[in-house]
């Protein structure tokens, strides 16, 4: 019964990986080797439309990762093509194994998981033979092809699961893993102040150049690229777009919902089976037993699962009058629901609000000049676009139309005016001297279009024009020089035994950490500090205001009964065995290839090829 399980549930995997593999690339130019394959393994062909597919398939992946174009001579050069074949080559090494064994599926299987499949389903959603039909017809497949296809890849599954069932779950080695990783670590740290060392004096000019020359990175201004522009946003329309104040109540009131808000309590909805079970829920919270979070996760659920958010009375239906007369933090019920009888913790009161129309009135104006204005400038931009297929400039564009022109010298970092776009910014970097313009458009509506004028490479600053910059870049690396081996000092008495009052700190202890935690007020490396320590050892931290130090008092053994270490042990267990699965599966399928008489028809494999240049 269970092996008929497996299989069957085979099945529907493999049809499903069949379906989505389906892709109309070729449309009604199928693909097509001598007698329809590139080759054969122990006398099974290698479908040449499949092996079409599944490289079209791998070169489109390559595709969606990168964001750019693959042709297929670079594919080729990745060796794409030799990798689909090597794979399909596996896989009928595979499918003639499972013939030789006599591993097979039976047509009312294959038929009713064809039938089954929502690829195929029509209009009324039960199966459409023409559905069926058409979408095999656009991969340049026939139902009796497609059908083995189905049949073999299922006795393949079969195959697979009995090569690799035998795996032993790797338990121990997940129990150990994940007991080092849900370790706890006992802290105590402290943090020295930026001002507990004076200030250093500065060096005469001579260190100051010594540190000029030292740091040419610090002192060099970026790239600087001089921009032309012809630009025209809504912000820059919406003062010149009239507006009624008709038009401004009629808004008001269509939207009046937003304006006027009833009164609201934010509530939290525990839901039982029976009114037996609330009833003594309610019991065991009224006794002290239990406190309504307790409640929550006995019944499996999280706190954000039985939130309601803010409710109206008409929300809330017969349990309106009940929730409305709690105060903040109180629990009442079990009151019955359209779900079953439930508790109701009351977290806030939200009194009812009413926005009036004249504070309303600027944001509705502001709305509707916006809404008129990217109008407009769409009207305008049919205009610039034939202006610049026409050869025009920035300069052009503004004086034809109502876009406006300016002038900006941009580098990295820049951010105001035009800058403040990021399609401006990307553009500007993307800008080539003698190029052309193109027309850009906004998310707000806005439009521009841009030409690059020249570019003004990185050059270091004179050292006279840069001296302030640099005596507080020196006085910045002197002083937090000084801190840290201030800090390193004081770690070092504390690791000898000081404690951290005499010291001169002001120490705090944390409870047991996991690797998951973060403590407030340290930097993002101090958990990975912390682990790296043995007990007493100490470890000096920069940060922002100064700098951190830290001692590991003791290493704590995970909870036994912690959830996130079960959680993690049986995912890492899972984890182990689908990875030994699939080395067991591929070393066999390996095996297999390299034993099996292959042949391959290199000039159908050159024909196949041919389509897709």
């Amino acid at each position: 019964m269970a092996a008929r399980r497996g299989r069957r549930i085979s099945v529907w995997i493999i049809l499903g990986l069949l379906v989505l593999g389906l892709g109309g690339w070729f449309g009604e130019g199928a693909v097509r080797g001598r007698a329809g394959t590139i080759g054969s393994v122990d006398g099974l062909g290698i479908d040449a439309q499949v092996y079409a597919n599944s490289l079209r398939n791998r070169i489109q992946a390559i595709e969606a990762q990168t964001g750019q174009p693959l042709s297929f001579a670079e594919a080729q050069a990745l060796g794409l093509d030799r990798l689909v074949l090597g794979g399909l080559v596996a896989q009928r090494a595979m499918d003639a194994e499972a013939a030789r064994l006599g591993l097979s599926v039976g047509d009312a299987r294959v038929a009713e998981a064809v039938r089954a499949s929502p690829a195929f389903a029509g209009m009324d959603g039960g199966f459409d033979r023409e559905m069926y039909r058409e979408q095999l017809r656009r991969n340049g497949l026939t139902e009796a092809q497609f059908e083995r296809m189905l049949r073999e890849d299922s006795a393949r599954g079969v195959l697979q699961a009995a090569v690799a069932g035998g795996v032993p779950a790797e338990e121990e080695a997940a129990a150990r893993i994940a007991a080092h990783l849900a370790e706890r670590r006992v802290v105590t740290w402290a943090r020295l102040p930026a001002d507990a060392v004076p200030v250093p004096p500065l060096p005469d000019e001579a260190g100051l150049r010594a540190f000029w020359e030292a740091h040419p990175e610090r002192f060099t201004t970026p790239e600087r690229r001089r921009i032309t522009y012809a630009a025209l946003t809504p912000e820059r329309l919406q003062a010149q777009v009239p507006v009624e104040e008709a038009e401004l109540r009629a808004l008001y009131e269509s939207r009046r919902a937003e304006f006027v808000l009833e009164e609201r309590r934010l509530v939290e909805r525990l839901v039982y089976p029976d009114a037996a079970e609330a009833e003594a829920a309610r019991a065991r919270l009224d006794a002290g037993e239990a406190g309504f979070e307790a409640l929550v996760a006995e019944r499996g659920l999280r706190l954000s699962d039985v939130d309601l958010g803010d409710a109206t009375r008409a929300e809330l239906g017969g349990a309106a009058d009940a929730v409305f007369a709690a105060e903040p933090g109180d629990v009442v019920g079990p009151l019955e629901t359209p779900l079953g009888p439930a508790l109701f913790r009351v977290n806030a009161v939200l009194a009812a609000q009413e926005t009036p129309f004249e504070e309303a009135a600027p944001a509705l104006r502001d709305e509707l000049t916006h809404q008129a204005a990217r109008r407009l400038i769409a009207g305008e931009i049919a205009q610039v676009e034939d202006l610049i297929a026409g050869g025009a400039t920035p300069e052009d564009v503004a004086e034809r139309t109502a876009f406006e022109l300016g002038t900006m010298v941009w580098s990295e970092g820049v951010t105001e005016g035009m800058a403040a776009y990021a399609p401006f910014r990307e553009a500007a970097a993307a800008a080539t001297e003698g190029g052309f313009p193109r027309l850009v458009t906004l998310e707000d509506g806005g439009a521009f279009v841009l030409r690059l004028d020249g570019i003004e490479p990185p050059a270091l600053r004179p050292f006279e024009e840069a001296r302030a910059d640099v005596a507080a870049a020196w006085r910045e690396q002197a002083r937090s020089e000084a801190l840290l081996t201030e800090a390193e000092r004081r770690a070092g008495l504390i690791a000898g035994g000081t404690s951290f009052e005499e010291a001169g700190l002001e120490p705090r202890q944390e409870p047991a950490l996991t690797r998951r935690d973060f403590v407030e007020g340290t930097v993002p490396d101090f958990m990975t500090a912390a682990f790296a320590l043995e007990p007493g050892e100490t470890r000096v931290l920069p940060a922002a205001d100064g700098a951190l130090i830290l001692r590991l008092d003791r290493v704590e053994p995970a909870a036994e009964t912690d959830p996130a270490r079960l959680a993690q042990q049986l995912a890492l267990a899972a984890q182990f065995r689908a990875t030994t699965t699939q080395d067991i599966y591929e070393a066999f399928a390996a095996r297999l290839a390299a034993d099996a008489d292959l042949r391959i028809d290199e000039g159908a494999l050159a024909s196949v090829h041919a389509q897709f240049r």
